[in-house]
């Protein structure tokens, strides 16, 4: 009795993987010829292929902006003739911007052929047997795949904005003059985009 047996193991864990397995588990062959009365033959051929893709993607996206703006005091006060005061200008800007792209749809790719390789070219014969043998030609073909995408995408903003603008005076002046106190302002944007393609 002569046994061929052909076992092949594969395991991946890869973000992004390529890989080829067309023809994975090549050719097998096995022949019996001329054996006697009552004899027990046969040619087994065994293929396994297990294949496990585990894509973990993290991606955290914190932004927190805390802005204050305040213009300046203006005052006029005890002149006989007072003369006029301004209180300048303030401002914040602020702007964020992120892109992130997770890309796993290569790691499918690794798949590519995996159960089209496994049997090709495998052959088996048994001649010339006696009588009363027991001949027997298998082939097995086991695939087992796996894929796991786990995405945790989180994304957090804050902002937080104050503006005060100064006070203007104009008091116990005999001719008073003008106060003007001046603007402020806060600018803030935020841009997020996120694309996970599995």
């Amino acid at each position: 009795m002569i046994k061929l047996k052909k076992a092949v193991g594969a395991g991946v864990l890869s973000l992004g993987l390529v890989v080829g397995l067309a023809g994975f588990a090549g050719a097998t062959s096995g022949t019996i010829g001329t054996s006697g009365p009552r004899s027990n033959n046969e040619v087994t051929s065994e293929s396994h292929t297990n294949m496990n893709v585990d894509n973990n993607n993290n991606v955290d996206l914190n932004n927190e902006s805390d802005q204050h703006a305040s213009s300046g005091h203006a005052r006029v006060e005890s002149n006989t003739n007072g003369g006029s005061a301004a209180s300048g200008d303030s401002s914040n800007d602020n702007m964020v911007e992120a892109m992130v792209e997770v890309d796993n749809s290569s790691s499918a790719a690794a798949f590519a052929g995996a159960g089209t390789g496994n049997g090709s070219g495998a052959t088996g014969s048994i001649s010339n047997t006696g009588p009363d043998s027991d001949n027997t030609v298998r082939y097995e073909s086991e695939v087992n795949t796996s894929v796991n995408n786990d995405n945790n995408i989180s994304v957090y903003n804050n902002s937080e904005q104050s503006a005060m603008s100064g006070s203007a005076e104009v008091t116990n002046n005999t001719n008073g003059g003008s106060a003007t106190s001046g603007s402020v302002s806060n600018t803030s944007s935020s841009t997020f985009t996120v694309r996970v393609t599995n």
